[in-house]
């Protein structure tokens, strides 16, 4: 059984709207501290895993990743 779970990735600098597809379709937030906040579903580790690397290819550090409990049962 295949459950999706939310994450949130805060990376330091700015990242605008457009990067989104490159994201997987994630949100993109600009975060009131001056960096950017990734926020969506992600469907397993290895996805997430594939999000950190592309925050690692932009060269921009990253801050923190978060599991959002969404609630939701399988």
């Amino acid at each position: 059984m295949s459950k999706t779970e939310t994450y949130e990735i805060r990376i330091q600098g700015r990242l605008d709207d457009r990067w989104a597809a490159w994201f997987d379709d994630m949100e993109i937030h600009a975060a009131p501290d001056g960096g950017t906040v990734i926020r969506g579903e992600v469907p397993d580790q290895a996805a997430l895993h594939g999000l950190i690397q592309k925050v690692r290819d932009l060269g921009l550090p990253l801050i923190s990743v978060t599991h959002h409990d969404t609630g939701a049962t399988s």
